[in-house]
């Protein structure tokens, strides 16, 4: 059986971008942090040896998306930590709480491919009919 398409890349001028899909909400917002980390390297030599409870909040669920990404960029740019499984624990749409796999960063063993700065609002997206989400990063 095929895996369904997690996330897709978006060009935007200097910037880039993804659309993350889920079967709920709490999915895609997974899926855009899957997508945020594997556009900084590639995620297919990031062992899970390490992880993190990640809890964040906003006003909204575009301000949680965006409080949730730039979070777990924080994690990338103190800890040179790369992340690459997020299991969700609780999201209400204005807190969520998550579980996240990944190491510290090996330069033996990992290519960083884009920095990426932070997630933005520019364009952001909550889509809650079609579980999907889209963010713009400033690179």
């Amino acid at each position: 059986m095929a895996l369904a398409r997690r996330f897709r890349l978006i060009e935007h001028t200097a910037d880039t971008g993804l659309i993350a899909y889920g079967k709920d909400l709490p999915e895609a917002f997974a899926n855009a942090a899957y997508g945020m980390f594997s556009i900084i390297a590639d995620l297919r030599l990031v062992r899970e040896t390490e992880s993190r409870v990640v809890e964040v909040s906003g006003n909204d669920t575009e301000s949680l998306l965006f409080e949730w990404l730039n979070r777990l960029l924080y994690f990338f740019d103190v800890e040179m930590l790369l992340l690459k499984r997020f299991d969700i624990i609780k999201f209400d749409g204005k807190t969520m709480q998550a579980k996240c796999w990944g190491e510290k960063f090996d330069p033996s063993r990992h290519i960083i491919k884009i920095g990426v700065k932070s997630a933005t609002y520019y364009l952001l997206q909550v889509d809650r009919e079609k579980n999907r989400v889209r963010v713009i990063f400033d690179i």
